[in-house]
């Protein structure tokens, strides 16, 4: 095939590109989370290079309570085709709900954030917003928890995600389950 031909074989497909419609765009992902997502941003980002345009909800998405409040904003700004969040960690950490507004307490008579079953509430509703935006949803579960944490008991985060796998899969929502693969990494 000789040059000319070449280049009117590229530019009729241009054409066809630029009329038809099609749009040679990536699915958006948005990741919606605590320091959880804000620490495996940068994974997925360059695992989904130029096959994804990906954004995080900028900054720490706390617990439930904090993403009720927010979840509208943080998804009206654009369609989204995916949406991967976690909630979790927040919500089982022994400290005031305000933020340690009274300072924070030993972690064995402080309650959590938020009990499990408010947890559980709270999730659901959260699901319920994200599923109106038509959204593939996926889910990640909460990471370990090392013995020695300060605020956070480790035999918290299996109830807490056995809590949120019932809901998600009440929603058909995907888990990606990243407990076991934390775990790995916390006891190295």
């Amino acid at each position: 095939m000789n040059v000319c031909s070449m280049k009117m074989k590229i530019g009729l497909l241009f054409l066809f590109v630029l009329f038809s419609g099609f749009s040679p765009t990536f699915p958006k992902v948005l990741l919606i989370g605590d320091s959880i997502s804000i620490g495996y941003f940068s994974y997925v980002e360059n695992e989904l290079n130029k096959k994804a345009t990906l954004c995080h909800k900028p900054g720490n998405a706390q617990h439930t309570g904090t993403g009720l409040k927010n979840i509208k904003s943080w998804i009206e700004t654009e369609q989204c085709d995916i949406i991967q969040f976690n909630r979790g960690l927040w919500d089982l950490s022994r400290i005031h709900k305000d933020l340690l507004k009274s300072g924070p307490q030993p972690k064995e008579f402080a309650q959590a954030i938020y009990s499990p079953e408010e947890y559980g509430k709270n999730l659901d509703s959260l699901v319920c917003i994200l599923e109106s935006t038509n959204a593939k949803l996926i889910f990640v579960t909460t990471t370990y928890v090392p013995k020695n944490e300060p605020y956070r008991f480790s035999a918290d985060v299996k109830t807490y995600n056995r809590i949120a796998k019932q809901i998600m899969k009440k929603h058909h929502v995907q888990v990606n389950d990243i407990y076991s693969a934390s775990r790995k990494i916390h006891n190295q």
